[in-house]
């Protein structure tokens, strides 16, 4: 397999006396996703690549699962270039899709299966997606909007579809009220079972080769201005991060397991949890739906070598009623998403250690327009607001506000990132594009992150808070301008803010100030209204646990809405 050397920088980067016997720069496959994971097959075909509900699938029929979804894909007209949306969790199905779409030269464009109907009709229609795959619950969302879009076929699956029989009885009736009747009148729906089927019938070459720079996966996040843009990422973007994290974590070693428990749509989830482990010869362990109450039998059945998540998901793990050796598989605990308090971080640790871990809590840094990983702390640190220090081939510069120049040492600036994990750039939206991805003086291409940070002497960068208005709930972004935009649309409301407030388990949920027009009272109905049409436009996880009604809304001596008074106030009240 060729290799993708990456241009080395003049410039001093103080952090990589940190490495210890880590290298600073490395070498990264110069073809695709699926390409790195054929190398990674070849040598360890017996090895587990994941395991879904008990089902243990090796890499050599894993490598022919993924070639016989191809091979169907061909068969249903899907081409070089062609744009494939997965609404799905993770599951065997999904997985699989995501590297068949890459083997045949065409695109993943991933989308959360809680999306809304406009939700789904938008990202549908940005990627311009002709095919789909979709979890059997969501159809009838998508019906409703199909006739807005291109599809032209949409398969669908259920997350049952591969457990072992007797399970996939039991969830069919334990979920029948979720069940969706599909019209049996429309040849354009296709079942997961019969579409892989046809792969047999396919007797043509389904291996397009692809560079290392080709567009490989659309992610969907906020951008700058918080309204869902596509995320260009290449292969490079997901080959590279996968090299610099097994570079950078000793535990991560062939034949150990991950407990994959974020989902395939969320850049950690696909980037971290799945494709990372999988080329180091690692099982994932799949799990399409985490249920908080049962993370502690989840361990102790599966016993993963490695936890990834959010610090709510490490939240619900202090909660579990486990034994004292019941962690001792656990080798090592990563946590991004989010910020992890030192508290927690503390209490983490002494959960793990006296439940048999010799790990302790890594804290990591980034955003979907960097492949969800950039930076990883030592696992001693308790610095309040530590991210750690770049991963291999990563630049991390601090500017100061509206400029490109490097802010002083320990001095506060936005936060910005150079390296082979940064985005192409956002999908149909070179605008945006623009105000994010920056060339400097010194050559690079640098990614203006939107948050605001500081680094040492060491190069250790330190989080403060974000520039961008953003709600992060369990781990996932909740943007304030697009709630407030669909609130808005209420032909009874005349303005609407919408700020964060805190929550015990997510961290944080949405709450919404809303004012009404003049002369439209207040009324059980019309407050009806606007909750029903936050549910059909807005994501389950984003949709606000709270409204408030005001008369007027406090502003800023310019006219804006002071949106931090609100938040002070807020703070106020639950005093």
């Amino acid at each position: 397999m060729k290799k993708l050397k990456t241009k080395k920088n003049k410039e001093t980067r103080r952090w990589i006396e940190q490495y210890g016997d880590a290298r600073a720069n490395l070498e990264y496959p110069s073809n695709s996703m699926v390409d790195a994971l054929m190398e990674t097959s070849r040598k360890y075909p017996e090895y587990y690549a994941y395991e879904y509900f008990g089902n243990k699938v090796t890499y050599r029929i894993f490598m022919r699962q993924i070639e016989d979804v191809a091979k169907a894909l061909k068969n249903y007209g899907v081409e070089k270039d062609d744009r494939v949306t997965i609404c799905m969790p993770s599951t065997p199905e999904a997985i699989c899709m995501v590297y068949a779409v890459n083997l045949i030269g065409a695109v993943s464009s991933m989308i959360h299966p809680l999306s809304s109907e406009k939700e789904i009709e938008n990202y549908i229609n940005q990627a311009d997606s002709k095919f789909m795959l979709a979890l059997d619950m969501t159809v009838g969302k998508i019906m409703n909007i199909k006739s807005n879009t291109k599809l032209q076929k949409i398969i669908v699956a259920s997350a049952g579809d591969s457990m072992p029989p007797l399970m996939r009885e039991l969830y069919k009736i334990t979920n029948y009220k979720k069940n969706v009747k599909l019209p049996k009148d429309d040849d354009d729906i296709v079942l997961w079972n019969k579409f892989i089927s046809s792969a047999p019938d396919y007797v043509g070459i389904c291996h397009e080769p692809r560079k290392a720079e080709d567009l490989a996966v659309i992610l969907y996040s906020g951008g700058t201005t918080g309204t869902p843009k596509g995320i260009m990422l290449s292969n490079l973007c997901f080959n590279a991060l996968a090299f610099e994290a097994h570079e950078m974590i000793e535990q991560a070693i062939p034949g150990n397991s991950v407990l994959s428990l974020l989902p395939i749509f969320h850049g950690f989830g696909l980037a971290v949890c799945i494709h990372t482990p999988l080329l180091k010869g690692m099982k994932c362990i799949l799990i399409p739906q985490f249920n908080a109450k049962k993370f502690g039998e989840l361990i102790k059945k599966n016993k993963p070598s490695f936890l990834a998540g959010v610090p709510t998901l490490y939240e619900a793990l202090l909660k579990q009623n486990l034994k004292e050796k019941d962690l001792e598989c656990v080798e090592a605990v990563i946590s991004g998403g989010d910020i992890l308090s030192p508290e927690l971080k503390k209490k983490i640790d002494t959960y793990l250690s006296e439940h048999g871990s010799k790990a302790k809590v890594r804290v990591g840094y980034g955003l979907t327009e960097a492949t969800a990983a950039t930076c990883l702390s030592k696992e001693n640190t308790e610095v309040e607001g530590c991210i750690g220090f770049p991963l291999p081939d990563t630049y991390f510069k601090i500017v100061k506000l509206d400029t490109h120049e490097e802010a002083d040492i320990d001095e506060d600036g936005e936060i910005c990132i150079s390296g082979p994990t940064v985005m192409m750039g956002y999908l149909n939206n070179e605008k945006e594009t623009n105000q994010v991805l920056r060339y400097h003086d010194d050559g690079r291409l640098w990614l203006h992150t939107g948050d605001i940070g500081s680094m040492d002497e060491e190069g250790t960068i330190i989080f403060k808070q974000r520039l961008k208005r953003m709600i992060v709930s369990s781990g996932y972004n909740v943007y304030p301008s697009y709630i407030e935009n669909v609130i808005i649309s209420h032909p009874d409301v005349l303005a609407c803010t919408v700020i964060g407030i805190p929550h015990k388990y997510k961290g944080q949920v949405a709450k919404a100030y809303i004012v009404l027009k003049e002369g439209v009272a207040e009324s059980s109905e019309l407050k009806k209204e606007i909750q029903e049409l936050c549910k059909k436009n807005i994501s389950k996880y984003a949709i606000p646990a709270e409204y408030e009604y005001r008369k007027q809304l406090p502003k800023t001596l310019v006219g804006k809405v002071a949106f931090t008074k609100l938040e002070e106030e807020n703070k106020q009240n639950e005093k």
